[in-house]
């Protein structure tokens, strides 16, 4: 994984939706689970809050600590907390990493009676022609790949319905929150040629494919790029589920 462009490409969250994290929990120190390169914790940080982030990948959490954020290298689940507590605990683009009901214990754990844990995901949708573009050169330059790009979340559907599901389950499960609520944030982006294949080895479909391969991936979708002006708006829905330790 490239960490600098994974923080160079990949997009911040709604400000709708940190106001509205800052402004539910009980105060403003902060666990980010899964910190990453540190993309909601400088946000949560320029909001006032004091944010610890736990990353198991040493390169991100060397590059969020370059960035100014307090970082500890563990898996979430086997994370020593050593006493500490927290207001609010965050996971954006990585609670499925975490063990659902361990995870969930472990937050029970941490947070404050009254804190609120949230983990939320971004859902891109692009235009067809350049989703296309993509399944089709993936599907014919990796036909073996265990990924099928047509079946990716769409926003018309439940957008990661399943893996909501599966939190809110681990919540219940481990027990010591309320009842988890979904929300949802609708927002727009435009890209250039450029921006969105300098982004696209950052997702998961790509990043175990040769370089090779990678490039000629990246050309046919350039092209479909350039087939419609070269530019193009990217519909987001970023979706999240909240729960308020009781």
């Amino acid at each position: 994984m490239d960490v600098e462009r994974y923080d160079r490409t990949r997009p911040a969250y709604p400000p709708e939706l940190i106001d509205h994290l800052v402004a539910a929990a009980p105060g403003r120190e902060t666990l980010d689970v899964g910190v990453g390169t540190g993309i909601e914790a400088r946000q949560l940080q320029a909001a006032g809050c004091h944010v610890l982030g736990v990353e198991p990948d040493p390169r991100m959490a060397e590059f969020a600590r370059r960035s100014g954020i307090d970082v500890e290298v563990a898996k979430f689940e086997t994370w020593e907390p050593a006493g500490r507590r927290f207001d609010l605990l965050v996971s954006g683009q990585a609670w499925h990493w975490v063990d659902p009901v361990a995870g969930a214990a472990k937050a029970a754990e941490v947070l404050r009676t009254g804190g609120l844990w949230s983990a939320f995901w971004h859902v891109p949708e692009p235009p067809a022609e350049v989703t296309d573009a993509l399944a089709d050169a993936y599907r014919r330059h990796v036909p073996d790949a265990p990924i099928d790009l047509k079946s990716v979340p769409k926003q018309s559907a439940d957008p990661y319905g399943l893996l909501l599901d599966k939190a809110a389950d681990g919540l219940r499960e481990a027990g010591g929150f309320g009842e988890p609520r979904r929300s949802r944030h609708d927002w727009e982006r435009v890209h250039t040629r450029d921006e969105w294949l300098d982004q696209l080895p950052t997702f998961g479909s790509l990043t175990w494919v040769e370089p090779a391969v990678r490039q000629e991936i990246l050309a046919e979708v350039g092209a479909a790029i350039d087939g419609i002006g070269g530019r193009f708006t990217t519909r987001y829905a970023t979706v999240a589920i909240t729960a308020v330790r009781d």
